[in-house]
């Protein structure tokens, strides 16, 4: 494994941002990156470059390095922590081993972390609009590395006059056409599978229940916290990227708060109950995610944008869980999500060893601190610890998306009143001649729909 402290990269941002991962810290999680794709790290070398060698990346120094390292671990793979064009993949292989005459395959081959990253999506990818979404990103990906798969051809030569193709450049012109064609056709198989997603999200949304999508950082925990609240068993695990394709369940949170009321002080004014949620899980993000991927998957991406309000799970045993949270952030930004209300869920509390003194100690304390606050709690997804208090969170979240109404409802539309009653909460009640009087407030959703009946202040 090979990273590189890009420091040209400081200079053009002028920004020295805390947010930033070290060199070591994004070397750490390269090596589960590597592991998740089931090769064995054995090996890591770094180096700091005022500015990459636009030919090898690296400095001839570190090249000369790697090989030597390469023979004495008999390594096959070389895994840079950076993304490479294709001309330094291709001087690299050179450098470090060549090609194999009889097939032409790379002695040693060389991947970037965008190469490393797709591979494992293609691995993990199980229904058929995430394997579309992964063989997008791949070809997208792929494109301009096509110069390289025909090199053996090159000296090859159709003819010694101006204008003559050897048969390497031939075959290189008809694969990069395939390459568009399959391309053009995976985006309009996405297009479909989106508007069919899209006809899902409508029919959701007449269900007049507030969408909640949980998000952050691979493997924080989000598929067991999606576990606990919903009462599902979507696979969950201790790996990078262990969900890909979203998915939607049906919750009822009201047993929780159930329990919260149950074991609060005598006397405690009960709040406002949580109606069902559709809760949905989201594929987790990573800091330097290509943007291959992030295009490929905007459809899916597509549900946390149309959500109500975001939980934002962190794994504060992590010891650069701020730096992650920061990236997540940027993300949305990036996928249009930013502006969306966040609870913020730090998680894995019990796995935070707690000391008196030291920063593990530090870590468990600012985490319980955080989780008085409005819009952040402390959890165990696991455990189910802080449950109650996440869901008394998720509740206050909820109530700052309701909006007033002050509607007269005609009695033969008896479903329209077991909505309200259903997802919103209501202030006042009158049966009136014309029909059933109703002041309160409900999600915008189930508003829109209930503005036909809406009546002036002045009339009630």
């Amino acid at each position: 494994m090979v990273g590189v402290e890009d420091l040209s990269y400081h200079r053009n941002k002028n920004t020295l941002s805390p947010s930033l991962f070290s060199l070591e810290e994004s070397l750490a999680e390269l090596s589960s990156l590597v592991s998740t794709a089931g090769l064995t790290p054995v090996a890591s070398l770094t180096q700091r470059l005022n500015d990459p060698n636009p030919r090898t990346y690296i400095g001839t120094g570190k090249v000369k390095e790697i090989r030597e390292a390469c023979e004495a671990h008999e390594t096959c793979t070389v895994v840079f922590d950076n993304e490479l064009s294709p001309r330094q993949l291709k001087h690299l292989e050179n450098e470090f081993g060549g090609r194999d005459l009889s097939s032409d395959k790379p002695l040693i081959k060389v991947l970037d972390r965008t190469a490393l990253i797709l591979d494992i999506f293609a691995q993990r990818a199980l229904t058929r609009e995430g394997q579309l979404q992964v063989q997008l990103a791949l070809q997208v990906y792929r494109a301009p590395r096509l110069t390289k798969l025909w090199t053996h051809l090159e000296r090859q030569s159709g003819g010694n006059g101006v204008g003559l193709r050897g048969p390497g450049e031939r075959q290189l012109e008809i694969d990069k056409r395939l390459m568009r064609d399959r391309i053009t056709e995976l985006k309009k198989e996405i297009d479909a599978i989106s508007s069919h997603r899209s006809l899902h999200r409508k029919k959701r949304s007449q269900l007049n229940l507030p969408v909640v999508s949980i998000v952050g950082y691979t493997n924080a925990g989000k598929s067991t916290l999606m576990n606990l609240l919903s009462a599902s068993s979507i696979y969950a695990d201790d790996l990078l990227f262990a969900t890909l394709d979203p998915t939607t369940r049906r919750a009822d949170l009201g047993h929780i708060q159930a329990k919260a009321l149950a074991a609060a002080p005598p006397g405690t004014p009960p709040a406002a109950p949580i109606s069902e949620i559709l809760l949905t899980d989201t594929v987790g993000f990573i800091q330097k995610l290509p943007t291959t991927l992030v295009a490929a998957f905007r459809a899916t991406l597509e549900e946390v944008a149309e959500s109500d309000v975001l939980v934002h799970v962190i794994d504060v045993s992590s010891d650069s869980w701020e730096k992650r949270e920061q990236s997540v952030l940027d993300t949305l930004e990036e996928i249009n999500a930013g502006g969306k209300p966040v609870v913020r869920v730090l998680n894995k509390i019990d796995a935070v060893p707690y000391t008196e003194n030291g920063n593990s100690g530090r870590l468990r304390a600012e985490a319980m601190m955080l989780g008085t606050g409005e819009d952040t709690v402390a959890v165990s997804a696991k455990t189910g610890e802080g449950a109650e208090d996440f869901v008394e969170c998720l509740r206050k979240a909820l109530q700052g998306l309701l909006k007033d109404i002050e509607v007269v409802i005609p009695y033969s539309k008896g479903e329209d009143v077991n909505a309200i009653n259903e997802v919103g909460v209501v202030d006042k009640v009158d049966y009136r001649e014309n029909g059933t009087y109703i002041r309160g407030k409900v999600p915008p959703a189930l508003f829109n729909s209930l503005a036909k009946w809406a009546v002036d202040e002045s009339s009630s």
